[in-house]
């Protein structure tokens, strides 16, 4: 793989970015809009904005880049990417340097979700090597697409993006997430922005509001760094998926998409948002992980700063299938399921049948 950089857009601190759009990934994903007002609908339609109020209508559409379309029957697969908006200029973009992809198979009903790491060296199309966060900085959320996409071995057919703003918004509309454990305590002073994203949270069990929840999944100062933060951020996933199916949130649905709004841009129509919150409500979790995993990296050094390169992509994409093919959803009571090499077998079966029928990208062989 050649090793010719490109100009990138300026690299912003890496504490800033972090894995912003987790609640809405849920919101448009697990099928909590069953209570469909006419306010709502109308919020659901303005997280899919025209050319000239998009944040990124500078970027052509190419058709090349452009995402294929989803028919109700194949794995849907959906890129949740986060930024930090603040201080950029006219036509200037945020890397997304929080990226997580949630995959869907309707066959099985099983949802699995792959966090990207920021620093993932690989090809971006039409502008040489780089870092896979800066995909989205340089051609747009269909670039970005295709690039984690053909990274994963998987069609994406959806994105949503969204902010600091925006992720705080939508836990304080939730109420905040109850009784969530911090597992450590976690402390990093900044002086940008008049201290306002310092960090300083306890150990322990405790109840988080927008500010303190983006404080936890932004964290990334320890010894493992932004390994040990997609955890977090998938187990605050998990959190929030918890809240938003309380029956009080349902009936606070149109503030909380009232909230987000503004935030949160997706080209996910309100059609296709009701096809998946059909398919939602009958998923469950059956797998998560972070791509690429450590074994399939290798540290290298490019104009004097570490980026992490791929060492097999066919084994990644071999990673990738196997994921899927695994279920460590927790078992139904007297439903003979589990977490066994069987059942991981048939739920892996299932989801391989559901990609030939369109999962797999094409030209993923690399």
């Amino acid at each position: 793989m050649a090793r010719a950089r490109t100009q990138q857009p300026k690299k912003k601190k890496p504490w800033k970015w972090a894995l912003l759009g987790l609640g809405v990934a849920v919101l448009l994903v697990a099928g909590f809009f069953i209570y469909q007002g006419v306010g709502v609908v109308k919020g659901l339609d303005g997280f899919s904005k025209p050319k000239d109020e998009s944040m990124f209508g500078q970027f052509e559409d190419k058709p090349a880049e452009k995402p294929p379309e989803w028919q109700g029957t194949e794995r849907v697969n959906i890129l949740i990417m986060g930024g930090d908006n603040r201080g950029l200029q006219k036509n200037e973009t945020a890397r997304s340097d929080s990226m997580m992809v949630v995959s869907v198979d309707p066959v099985t009903k099983k949802a699995h979700l792959f966090s990207v790491l920021r620093d993932t060296y690989v090809d971006i199309e039409g502008h040489g090597d780089g870092r896979i966060n800066t995909a989205l900085a340089l051609g747009g959320p269909n670039l970005a697409m295709k690039t984690i996409g053909d990274l994963l071995g998987l069609n994406i057919q959806y994105y949503v993006y969204t902010d600091f703003e925006g992720f705080k918004s939508l836990i304080d509309a939730l109420g905040g997430i109850k009784n969530f454990d911090v597992e450590k305590d976690m402390n990093y002073v900044d002086n940008a922005d008049g201290n306002r994203y310092d960090i300083h949270l306890k150990k322990g069990v405790q109840d988080l509001d927008g500010t303190k929840a983006l404080q936890y999944v932004r964290f990334r100062h320890d010894a493992m760094s932004d390994f040990t933060r997609t955890e977090r951020q998938r187990k605050l996933l998990s959190a929030v998926s918890d809240e938003l199916k309380s029956g009080w949130n349902l009936l606070k649905m149109k503030k909380i998409v009232d909230s987000i709004q503004p935030y949160v841009e997706s080209n996910i129509e309100v059609t296709d948002m009701m096809k998946l919150a059909q398919l939602g409500v009958k998923t469950s979790v059956a797998g998560q992980t972070q791509v690429p995993p450590m074994e399939l990296l290798g540290g290298e050094k490019v104009g004097g700063a570490s980026v992490l390169a791929v060492s097999d992509s066919d084994k990644l994409l071999t990673f990738v299938q196997d994921e899927l093919a695994k279920d460590t959803a927790p078992a139904a009571a007297g439903s003979g399921e589990g977490d066994t090499s069987t059942n991981g077998s048939s739920t892996g079966s299932n989801s391989t049948s559901s990609g030939t029928n369109g999962n797999t990208a094409n030209g993923t062989s690399k």
